[in-house]
């Protein structure tokens, strides 16, 4: 089975030897289409099928890089730095809408993580990033962008929105009780292997200070 997946994946998505190498190496096989999710219940059964297909269990964002105790802010803008690369890891299909994208309700501002349009799908979708384990409110806030984008957003011609929330970690059992009641469809998946780098080998010693200085201080007299 996991053979027959990698020969269709080559054969639909067109991929190189290396990009066969790099997804086998990413195990895309055990997460593609795991992530847990009330698909089944709120859309009809080839929407639900497709939209459980392109959502993954886990994804690697071992492509970006961030501070030590780094915040939600700065991983979603890594990630738009980095949003070719993260396009490839949500797979084929998902265009980039934008970051942060702004609905005004009732006079307040509210603001969208990440908005993604799936092509095939033809519905938005919501990604919501969270660099902490699972909460269940989590789900709350999710079913309302959503259920705002579908007002919103959403035109004539377009399926319904789904929510996809990107968070450290999750327990299926805390996911599954939190989505109970929740009509809207959305799934929950985890990330690993980001980078983390200390702040402060950002900044530049003393001995380059000094070198930077004196390069400013000879253009200064060679400008007199």
């Amino acid at each position: 089975d996991e053979a027959i997946f990698y020969l269709k994946e080559c054969v639909t998505r067109g991929w190189s030897r290396q990009t066969l190498a790099n997804s086998m190496k990413a195990k895309l096989y055990e997460k593609q289409g795991k992530a847990i999710s009330n698909f089944p219940k709120y859309l009809p059964e080839a929407q639900s099928r497709l939209a459980q297909e392109i959502t993954k269990d886990n994804y690697d964002f071992s492509f970006v890089t961030v501070p030590e105790n780094y915040q939600e802010e700065q991983l979603e803008t890594a990630l738009e730095q980095n949003i070719t690369r993260f396009l490839l890891e949500l797979g084929t299909g998902f265009a980039f809408v934008g970051r942060q994208k702004e609905f005004i309700v009732n006079g307040r501002s509210r603001r969208i993580d990440m908005l993604f349009y799936h092509i095939k799908l033809k519905a938005y979708v919501v990604v919501e990033l969270k660099v902490r384990p699972f909460e269940p409110e989590f789900a709350g806030k999710l079913n309302y962008y959503v259920s705002a984008v579908d007002e919103l957003l959403k035109g004539p011609d377009d399926n319904p929105t789904i929510g996809l929330l990107i968070c450290s970690d999750k327990d299926e059992t805390e996911v599954r009780w939190a989505f109970r009641g929740v009509h809207t469809p959305m799934g929950v998946a985890s990330y690993d292997n980001v980078n983390t780098i200390n702040e402060t080998n950002l900044l530049p010693s003393a001995e380059e200070l000094q070198a930077r200085i004196r390069l400013v201080e000879e253009k200064i007299n060679k400008n007199k």
